[in-house]
């Protein structure tokens, strides 16, 4: 799957679809124009009206389509730009994750029973993909919880909540002064 959580084949004839029908687009509105000036070249004095019509219909179409063409330029650098953040905000999770876990001191398969608590899933999900039993998760849920020094599933996910919307990414707060290299 992609990162929108469309299949990637999808995703790949949408962009197709929309080349094509853009495409389509700028040859119609060249055909539509060269036809308006084909026009003005025989232009009698009954179809002068027709013909402006057509002269502004014209106009308004290559308008269009250049602003469609640029608009969609400018919307695909937007999406590129913000895949570039959501990735560095993945990784900046993964970060803070780890480094909660190593100041808690949490142990390996506490580490494990922890990252899935994060992902939202319940003590017998989590003993059945680990293998255990729906008790160790249990016990090992309220290590986790003494050692992070929280009440329960929902104050450690606002832990990290806290920590990742309180600072803006790359760990420099609003008014600090970048860290040198």
């Amino acid at each position: 799957m992609s990162e929108t959580g469309q299949p990637a084949a999808k995703t790949k004839r949408r962009a197709t679809a929309l080349a094509v029908l853009i495409v389509a687009n700028v040859m119609c509105t060249a055909f539509f124009a060269m036809d308006v000036i084909t026009d003005f070249e025989s232009l009698g004095s009954d179809e002068a009206f027709h013909l402006t019509v057509e002269a502004l219909a014209a106009v308004v179409l290559v308008v269009g389509t250049s602003f469609m063409i640029l608009e969609l330029r400018r919307i695909l650098q937007r999406n590129a730009s913000m895949e570039i953040g959501l990735r560095a905000a993945r990784g900046e999770m993964q970060a803070v994750i780890d480094r909660f876990f190593t100041e808690w001191r949490l142990s390996d398969a506490e580490r494990d029973v922890a990252l899935l608590l994060l992902k939202g899933l319940d003590n017998e999900t989590i003993a059945s993909i680990r293998g255990t039993a729906t008790g160790t998760v249990r016990a090992q849920c309220a290590s986790i919880y003494a050692k992070a020094d929280v009440d329960g599933r929902s104050q450690l996910m606002s832990v990290f909540m806290e920590e990742l919307l309180s600072e803006p990414l790359g760990g420099q707060r609003e008014g600090a002064e970048p860290k040198a290299a």
